[in-house]
């Protein structure tokens, strides 16, 4: 061993990858009924602007588009669920920097989509059928079997 070369790093803790992939799916998941929700009762606030008869075909459409944008992201009940969302896809390119490319994608995946039934449960009261649990049971149980496989 070169005694010039640095020592190598410590892998982290088994409790570190639960909790970061645990974090992005609640990142990715429970925000997504909530950006939905917003989504749909939003009302657009009218813009005389793109009344104008000078304003031509196209530049009225990128107006429009930027409106939309604009309004939906000066609505809390939208912005913060998607700066949530976002954060955690920042938190998952960390982590895949880190963490084993076969492992992060398909258990942050999974995650995700458990955590958007609980989120529809929590933000829409929307009731979780027995099938539901069970996939969500066997969704765990396969996140478990690519942990496993990787240990072997």
């Amino acid at each position: 061993m070169d005694p010039d070369s640095p020592p190598p790093q410590a892998s982290p803790s088994l409790l570190r990858w639960t909790l970061g992939f645990l974090l992005v799916g609640v990142a990715w998941g429970f925000t997504t009924p909530f950006i939905r929700r917003a989504a749909i009762d939003h009302r657009p606030r009218a813009h005389p602007i793109l009344e104008s008869p000078s304003l031509g075909m196209v530049r009225r459409k990128a107006l429009e588009v930027w409106f939309k944008v604009m309004d939906m992201l000066r609505n809390p009940r939208y912005a913060v669920p998607l700066l949530i969302n976002i954060t955690g896809s920042v938190w998952f390119f960390v982590l895949i920097g880190q963490a084993e490319l076969s492992l992060t994608v398909p258990i942050t995946n999974s995650l995700a989509f458990l955590f958007t039934v609980l989120g529809e449960w929590y933000a829409e009261k929307k009731v979780i059928s027995k099938d539901t649990w069970v996939g969500m049971a066997l969704v765990l149980g396969g996140i478990g079997l690519c942990v496993q496989s990787k240990n072997l």
